[in-house]
């Protein structure tokens, strides 16, 4: 059996794969890359039981929680007046023209590239297509994007449940998106929670020493160990030893 997961441009889904690589080694993730026009078509039809989707999309009949914002950018060309501005914001913009959207973001980014206009992307998806024609520049007062994770109501279990829980650095059994959710860790954050519940769960399994007591690290238990080379004989000479 194999988890398949799904995941739009902008999505780097690598820490992921690695936490559950290490964490359910029976249970492989397979992860695929989809154009964002498509990005419900595998959870639909079934070829996907989760999928890291942009908002917003229709959720009849599928569990979705919404994870991080993605700053919006102004793909220019690299000639443009304002390539070397830090930021921008929209009314910079007006009057010239946009860059015809295509079903692929890189087919937008060579129409930029091409004098065509510009073009407002995810900072994800804009660093993705980077070339050294163009340039991407913050734009300020530009709605942000937000990414969320889907998948089918019909499809829960404990198994979709435990990925859950790796993404957004919770327990296993933590959230079906419900209102009453704690809002979502970045996906660093989310990845280093999850590596130390796995840390601590390891530590836990730690055997017990003499007489019952745990075994701080290794098994180990007692005091400290005897120091031992010539600053030990020193203080032994000092002490009469």
């Amino acid at each position: 059996m194999t988890l398949r997961l799904g995941y739009v441009a902008g999505v780097s889904p690598g820490r992921w794969l690695r936490t559950w690589a290490d964490l359910r080694p029976d249970l492989p993730l397979e992860a695929t890359r989809v154009e964002q026009s498509a990005q419900l078509d595998g959870i639909v039809d079934g070829s996907h039981d989760v999928a890291f989707v942009r908002l917003p999309v229709p959720t009849e009949g599928l569990h979705a929680i919404p994870l991080w914002e993605e700053v919006a950018v102004a793909v220019l060309p690299k000639e443009h007046p304002f390539a070397e501005a830090e930021s921008i914001v929209l009314a910079d913009l007006e009057g010239e023209p946009a860059a015809p959207v295509q079903h692929e973001a890189a087919m937008t980014v060579e129409l930029v590239a091409a004098g065509t206009g510009y073009a407002i992307l995810p900072h994800g998806v804009a660093r993705l297509h980077h070339r050294r024609d163009v340039v991407a520049v913050t734009v300020t007062d530009a709605p942000p994007t937000r990414i969320a994770l889907v998948w089918r109501v019909d499809r829960d279990d404990d198994d979709i449940q435990e990925l859950v829980g790796v993404i957004r650095g919770r327990g296993a059994k933590s959230s079906r998106g419900q209102a009453g959710d704690e809002p979502a860790l970045s996906p660093a954050k989310a990845a280093k929670r999850a590596a130390a519940e796995r840390r601590a769960a390891e530590a836990a399994k730690g055997g017990k020493g003499k007489n019952g007591a745990k075994s701080a690290k290794g098994g180990k238990t007692g005091g400290p160990a005897p120091r031992t080379g010539r600053g030990a004989k020193q203080r032994n000479t000092r002490r009469g030893r």
